[in-house]
């Protein structure tokens, strides 16, 4: 058994001791038997939530409408949830009715692929009632019972399902697949949010290439934001070694690039993002599309800086179908023999400007001065010394 479990032992322990059930479910027993690493550990438990509550002398109320309590306990911070049944989906989301029950198998039952209805007790004993370890070794992802009752259920399960494919080099089960596609129209009524969510952890995973080809096959395009009008660019995600690229910002670059999409902000905040995500990733495509290569302008190298610049030559290494290690090192080697790397190496600034110049106002000109000044020292062709940089400002007459 795991460390993650081991260490969580003591709680179940505790559950049990006061006349309950309790077990390790979900993700980390999912994890566990495909040999990847889990974060944390999810505990469910046939005592109710005032009964977690009175077991243990530190606990949050961080989802007890829904049974969750988080137990503060000396080996760690663990959620526990009660046995529950869940009915009446009218949003496709979320139950409108949330009910909490003694027996485990209901729970488990309730749950939407066989491989996250597998239980295991503090000896590491499985409960699977639902042939999840099965379908762990068939590498297949199936729903728990009927297909068309899960995805009703909840429309993101859909995305959800797509997603495993790409982080656990799953296949879809053919009846399962069957529905998602039957019923992929469901995906209209999930908030943004959570699919951004599924669709980065999907863009990041090993078998991205396959994944979006089922995005595009079922349709599931039609329903991320601004993607409907560009299935034969989607097509052709699979014809580029999008492997090597390495975070999701680079993702992103290459997909607003390959759907040669122009307004990026307004792009990318259709999908929620966070505006320091948004300016980065415009970064990255404003120096893919750079042409000539960004790497010729070093004043635009240094805007940018290291980082976006190395994610821009990776997106076109990928793009123009050539070596990604060589261009991130060329990169590099490039931004490494910039004389300066910051503003504060400048040997200018604006209160010199400011001070030379007592007869004039703070204004656009000072910018203007600043940057000609940064031009100038990056080329080489003023030394960066202040000095020389205002011998050579007098001569431009920028101050």
């Amino acid at each position: 058994m795991d460390q993650l479990f081991t260490e969580a032992i003591p709680v179940i322990a505790a559950i049990e001791e006061a006349g309950y059930e309790a077990y390790f479910v979900g993700g980390s027993v999912r994890d566990s038997l495909t040999g990847r690493l889990s974060n944390d550990v999810d505990i469910a438990t046939s005592a109710t939530p005032d009964e977690v509550k009175a077991i243990f002398p530190k606990t949050v109320d961080v989802g007890i409408a829904h049974g969750t309590i988080l137990v503060l306990h000396e080996s760690g911070n663990y959620e526990v949830t009660t046995f529950r049944t869940e009915s009446g989906y009218s949003d496709f989301r979320r139950p409108d009715e949330v009910n909490f029950v003694r027996s485990l198998r209901e729970d488990l039952q309730r749950r939407d692929f066989t491989m996250n209805a597998i239980a295991m007790d503090r000896k590491g004993k499985l409960i699977d009632p639902f042939g999840g370890k099965e379908a762990i070794q068939k590498k297949e992802i199936v729903t728990v019972g009927n297909p068309d009752e899960r995805f009703t259920e909840d429309g993101l399960r859909m995305m959800r399902a797509i997603r495993f494919v790409s982080q656990l080099s799953f296949k879809l089960n053919l009846d399962t697949y069957a529905s998602l596609k039957k019923h992929v129209h469901l995906m209209e009524h999930i908030s943004v949010e959570r699919i951004l969510v599924e669709f980065e952890k999907l863009l990041l995973g090993v078998e991205r290439k396959k994944s979006m080809e089922l995005v595009v096959d079922s349709y599931l395009y039609d329903y991320l934001p601004g993607f409907k009008s560009y299935k034969s660019q989607l097509e052709r995600v699979g014809t580029y070694s999008i492997e090597e690229l390495k975070n999701i910002e680079e993702l992103w670059g290459f997909l607003l690039v390959l759907l040669d999409i122009e307004n990026i902000e307004s792009f990318l905040r259709n999908w929620k993002m966070p505006m320091k995500n948004i300016r980065f990733i415009q970064s990255v495509v404003r120096l893919v599309k750079q042409d000539p290569s960004f790497l010729q302008d070093k004043f635009l190298l240094f805007k940018e800086g290291e980082k976006a610049a190395v994610s821009a030559a990776s997106v076109r290494a990928v793009l123009e179908n050539t070596n990604v290690k060589n261009a991130i090192n060329t990169v590099k080697e490039t931004y490494k023999n910039l004389i300066i790397k910051s503003m504060s190496e400048l040997a200018l600034t604006g209160h010199d400007l400011l001070a030379w110049t007592s007869d004039r106002k703070p204004g656009p000109w000072v910018k203007e001065a600043m940057d000609g000044a940064l031009q100038v020292v990056l080329t080489g062709k003023v030394a960066n010394d202040k000095v020389a940089i205002k011998e050579w400002l007098n001569t431009c007459n920028l101050m």
